[in-house]
């Protein structure tokens, strides 16, 4: 998610109220901590806090050798880890955590993202069981390993681990809506519309709310409904990425072509929603093909392409990249495209008949 340094984090100042179950000498440490920190620390901390974790690392590294600042250190360090995508090093450090006396909600719910990250459905299961025992009525620890599954297309893990957060938390409105996004990615539609109405319900007049509404709405093709629910849900001030982004993409399904004040809409919607959050694939790979549309081929590849170093395993990207670059008179980057969409679609057949040949 945008806005957010990342999903499951917690920073130098949060530590103490995370560290509330441990140790007495855990705790101690952590005293220890808040009131000498170091400059090293200090500064790996505040990059962390900007996103820079490539950055962060070496001042963290520098920091947890100082045997007052291991939790602190530790557990940012892991953080940055997984925000680099190097996943086996954020889970040996986060073990190393657990195992030296931090067994604690946090350091279990970051560990069953880094697993999530590494392809160890069953061993993040375990890890956020294990988070859930310590906290189960933390609504975050589902929330942010749901994000994980979301993010790394795992959305059979994604629905057992809303399901775990409902046994809890059966009200509420955030896991309701995350059950019903991944339903409707696995195609049980049927299944999805009474969820996507039951958050609805839960958080009325909320940014989640209408969210809700809006992809109920399109799952049921009543695209004026749900353009109406779009235009109504940022006028009551929700003007955030995944609305605009939803503005923009209901007003293609809906028909916009350029020249149309619709499509016009559109256009700054998405610009605006790619803006605010860069790393959202969803907007990135509408914007590309709305200046696809317009004919506006090296604007269309540059969103298309990050789009799909976002969301690989997206097939619509590749479709609109070929098209892209063979208006471009790249034939070669054409012809990966359809390569890459190819077996993107093999694979899919597969999974779904794993005896076809």
């Amino acid at each position: 998610m945008c806005g957010t340094v990342l999903m499951g984090a917690v920073l130098f100042t949060e530590v103490k109220a995370q560290n509330a179950g441990s140790p007495a000498s855990a705790n101690d440490t952590v005293r220890g901590a808040t009131t000498s920190v170091d400059a090293e620390l200090r500064k790996g901390i505040d990059l962390t806090r900007q996103g820079r974790f490539k950055e962060a690392i070496p001042f963290l590294l520098k920091a947890q050798s100082r045997t007052h600042t291991d939790y602190v250190a530790g557990f940012n360090l892991a953080l940055c880890y997984l925000g680099v995508g190097d996943f086996k090093q954020a889970i040996a450090n986060l073990n190393e955590l657990h195992d030296g006396g931090y067994n604690t909600a946090a350091v279990n719910n970051l560990l069953s993202q880094a697993y999530v990250g590494n392809g160890q459905s069953e061993r993040a299961f375990q890890a956020l069981e294990e988070a859930s025992r310590q906290t189960p009525k933390d609504e975050k620890l589902y929330a942010f390993v749901a994000d994980a599954c979301t993010d790394h297309y795992v959305y059979d893990l994604g629905l057992r681990v809303v399901d775990l957060g409902l046994r809890q938390l059966p009200d509420s409105a955030r896991l309701h809506y995350e059950r019903a996004v991944f339903l409707a990615r696995l195609d049980r539609f049927e299944e999805a519309e009474p969820e996507f109405v039951m958050a609805s319900k839960l958080a009325p007049g909320s940014d989640l709310s209408y969210l809700a509404l809006i992809q109920e709405k399109l799952y049921e093709d009543k695209l004026s409904d749900a353009l109406s629910l779009a235009h109504e849900g940022i006028k009551a001030g929700h003007r955030d990425y995944q609305m605009l982004s939803l503005l923009g993409t209901v007003l293609m399904h809906a028909g916009a072509v350029p020249g149309q004040p619709e499509f016009a809409e559109a256009r700054v919607a998405l610009e605006t929603s790619v803006a605010l959050c860069p790393a959202y694939s969803t907007s990135q790979i509408a914007l590309g093909k709305l200046y696809l549309m317009e004919g506006h081929l090296q604007e269309a590849v540059l969103h298309l392409e990050a789009g799909r170093r976002l969301e690989p395993r997206n097939p619509a990207v590749y479709t609109s990249l070929a098209r892209a670059y063979r208006q471009l008179g790249d034939r070669t980057k054409a012809e990966d495209s359809l390569a890459a969409l190819s077996s993107l679609l093999r694979e899919k057949t597969l999974k779904a008949n794993p005896e076809s040949p």
